[in-house]
């Protein structure tokens, strides 16, 4: 596997004994080596590029793999950690936050003021507290999640700035600095009221504020590229060996936009652990990096991690580290800093890998051995996990199904979210497992409580804090910009209603299809008396709303498709005729409703022509099975109000 690194740049002796060895070129160098390749090749990933810093200096840049697999072997072109453009998805969001932070320092932005005031576009609106810059670095200001353009469609150009926010913008759902609910479009609105205040457009100030003075030479937001930078670009894989995935646009850009070689990505770090005068003051970048928001707004949840004023906050063996990720179809990025030990380390990988984690268990590798080769925990401070005594009465408290708090409430995509629980179930002892926080095989670690309502994980870092009221929960923190709500009842039973049903109606339909080929090879005509007319034709309805629901099924499948492949957003009238269809097919409770009562009627009959015999299984088989496709129907219905299916608000 091609391997290029640059010239050993530092060789930096940590003055904190209780790192496990010194951070230098070589020793990372040589851990980098014994790492990556072996992952790269055992997860199907094409290439990989990583940098390291630390005490102000660059200690390694490197590459592995290819950036370009050309038409043969001769062609391919290795990953230049110098040279090599990689797309760094969301860590773009750092950057949004950083020129933010450049204007409140000069005084040209509030973070407190509401945002409404500085912009051109009116804000969707639900609660009278007003959304703040503060809010939108955080994700806490309160906005649904919103899927259609994120990613361009095939032959799509760049969104402006102002139509990436303006255009269907997505409804608020929480009260703004509540409720962690992670957002790409919030952080476009920040950008925006950027680009307003100032009179710039967004390029030029991410430039003149962050890549000039970071000197962060190759990075750009251009999109597409320019020739130059085309020519330098790592292509995209889903895996080694699949077609290359082409360059993808993002929108709002400033959420995810950002191409930069490994070597950007150390200034970045090195600018955002104070090494770039020009940049961000210390007492900014203390500000940037303080938690947020507090108790006053987040409740119980402030006792967790919580969002800085752009980055995601966490622990890592009793060392506070400040990271965020970014993932695109084919990029998949993670830069985490360690401001009070001042290092840092950026990952992004070119491909997602055979398996569908592969990325997450690389990233996490990487980021978990950094470390713990170089930042262990303190060993004379290290203790066991106590339990409180109140862990096993919260635990129970804590066990149900939720919600994550990015979702959306008010289009046909509420189906899936709510099709998403996550399960808090009781471990071992006192502990619970969330279902959504595994190790890096997919294996559910526990948590058990080690403060009131503050759940520690079991052999690892990560921490969940609760908000609750007189003990009912009211919140649970999965990360700092994700929280997990309560899945009300309603939503709770609709899996099983909604696939119960689905396996009634599509049995009906093979006993609708059977029935008419059966009846067309016998020659049979129904009888002509009006009851049984209105039988024949009830039948047909209902045949005719199950031949629906299949239609309805393929388009609905159509979308959903379109959706997890970024092939771009289906064309309304395919939403539309989704939704009418399963209108349709709802309607078939009402024919299904008179067949059955058709078939009551006629059991009296037909055990009296029996001479007052019992009546034969056959009938009361039949009379069951339409009973059960009654309730079928019902349930169909339940699924497609419950999960949004025919809201008039497409825009999702």
């Amino acid at each position: 596997m091609a391997s290029c690194a640059t010239a050993p740049r530092a060789s930096v002796v940590p003055p904190d004994g209780g790192r496990h060895s010194e951070l230098t070129t070589a020793d990372a160098d040589a851990w980098l080596d014994g790492l990556v390749p072996a992952a790269l090749e055992r997860e199907g990933i094409v290439g990989a590029t990583v940098a390291v810093v630390s005490d102000g200096e660059v200690v390694t840049e490197r590459g592995w793999g290819w950036s370009d697999l050309g038409d043969d072997r001769s062609e391919r072109r290795p990953v230049d950690p110098d040279r090599t453009l990689f797309r760094i998805g969301s860590v773009s969001k750092v950057v949004t936050a950083t020129v933010v932070m450049s204007l409140v320092e000069e005084g040209v932005l509030d973070l407190d003021e509401p945002v409404q005031d500085s912009i051109d576009v009116t804000l969707p609106r639900s609660f009278d507290r007003p959304v703040t810059l503060r809010h939108l670095l955080t994700h806490t200001a309160g906005f649904e999640d919103e899927l259609t353009g994120v990613i361009a469609g095939p032959g799509e150009g760049p969104t402006s700035l102002r139509d990436a926010v303006a255009v269907d913008p997505p409804e608020q759902i929480f009260e703004p600095g509540t409720t962690p609910a992670y957002s790409n479009w919030s952080n476009g609105v920040a950008a925006y009221v950027a680009e307003q205040v100032t009179g710039r457009p967004w390029a030029d100030l991410v430039q003149e504020r962050v890549f000039d003075p970071a000197q962060m030479k190759s990075a750009t937001l251009d999109q597409p590229l320019t020739a130059d930078d085309a020519a330098v670009v790592s292509g995209g894989w889903d895996a080694a060996g699949a077609a290359a995935v082409p360059f993808e646009i993002v929108s709002p850009a400033p959420a995810g936009a950002v191409s930069a070689t490994a070597s950007d990505m150390s200034a970045f770090m090195l600018a955002q652990l104070g090494h770039a005068d020009d940049m961000l003051t210390p007492q900014t970048l203390e500000e940037m990096h303080a938690p947020a928001l507090g108790r006053d707004d987040l409740g119980g949840l402030a006792a967790g991690p919580r969002m800085t004023l752009g980055l995601f906050e966490e622990d890592r063996n009793g060392h506070r580290v400040l990271g965020h990720g970014g993932d695109l179809t084919a990029f998949h990025a993670q830069m985490d800093l360690w401001p009070d030990d001042d290092a840092g380390i950026y990952v992004s990988l070119n491909s997602t890998g055979a398996r569908g984690d592969a990325t997450t268990a690389v990233r996490e590798a990487l980021v978990q051995g950094f470390a713990d080769r170089w930042f262990p925990a303190d060993t004379t401070e290290t203790t066991a996990v106590t339990a409180t005594e109140t862990a096993a009465e919260h635990a129970d408290a804590l066990v149900g199904s939720y919600q994550v708090s990015r979702r959306a409430e008010t289009t046909f995509l509420r189906l899936f979210y709510a099709l998403s629980a996550v399960d808090i179930s009781r471990g071992r002892g006192d502990s619970v497992s969330i279902s959504a926080l595994t190790d890096t095989s997919g294996a559910p670690v526990e948590f058990v409580e080690v403060e009131p309502w503050v759940w520690q994980e079991v052999d690892g870092d990560r921490r969940v804090a609760v908000d609750q009221v007189d003990g009912a929960v009211q919140a649970v923190g999965l990360n700092p910009a994700f929280t997990l709500q309560p899945m009300p009842m309603t939503r709770q039973v609709l899996p099983l209603v909604l696939f119960a049903s689905l396996a009634v109606l599509l049995l009906a339909l093979v006993g609708t299809v059977v029935a008419v080929v059966r009846r067309l090879w016998s020659g049979r005509r129904p009888v002509g008396s009006l009851p049984s007319r209105v039988n024949t034709i009830s039948r047909a309805g209902v045949a005719v709303s199950l031949v629906a629901l299949v239609a309805a099924g393929v388009l609905w499948a159509s979308v959903a498709g379109a959706l997890l492949n970024d092939a771009g957003p289906p064309a309304a009238f395919v939403v539309r005729s989704a939704q009418v269809l399963t209108a349709v097919a709802m309607a078939g409770v009402l024919p299904a409703t008179v067949v059955l009562f058709w078939r009551v009627r006629r059991a009296p009959a037909a055990r009296a022509a029996g001479g007052g015999a019992p009546l034969r299984l056959r009938q009361v088989v039949a009379v069951t099975g339409h009973a059960l496709l009654v309730l079928a129907f019902i349930g169909l219905g339940y699924a497609a109000v419950t999960g949004g299916l025919l809201l008039p608000n497409i825009s999702y």
